[in-house]
């Protein structure tokens, strides 16, 4: 069966926030490196956990492509913690506006495309297949 547009689209961010992420985890083990960090140990704690958010997001990536539901589920749990780290950056003075926007437009894109994805591969899921539906 083919995928469908939405879902290409969603594994297609997934895949590149999972490789920005995977950068800012480089950027953050070059500041470790440097002595940027106060405490090392919280440091290499942090590029750890970076690192594994970043290969989440990839795996989600290809799970989406592959019409898993977990792919899709922790992919919306992503965007929807993108979102919210937007919001929540409104609070810093002065505001990162391009930090902002360009999260906070990803994470409705992502969640929009992923939740079409859901819906539309749920409907076809044969598992769900005779069972009655909500709309009756």
């Amino acid at each position: 069966m083919r995928r469908s547009g939405p879902a290409a689209i969603a594994a297609v961010i997934l895949g590149l926030e999972g490789v920005a992420l995977a950068v800012v985890g480089i950027i953050e083990l070059f500041a470790l490196g440097a002595g940027d960090a106060s405490s090392a140990a919280s440091g290499i704690a942090l590029i750890g956990l970076t690192l594994i958010g970043a290969a989440a997001l990839i795996a989600f990536a290809f799970g989406v492509l592959r019409r898993a539901s977990w792919a899709r589920s922790g992919g919306i749990v992503f965007q929807v913690l993108a979102i919210a780290l937007s919001l929540a950056a409104l609070t810093i003075r002065p505001t990162p506006w391009t930090f902002v926007l360009v999260l906070g437009i990803v994470g409705v894109v992502g969640l929009v495309t992923l939740i079409a994805t859901v819906r539309r591969e749920g409907a076809d899921d044969p598992r769900l297949q005779g069972r009655p539906s909500d709309d009756a």
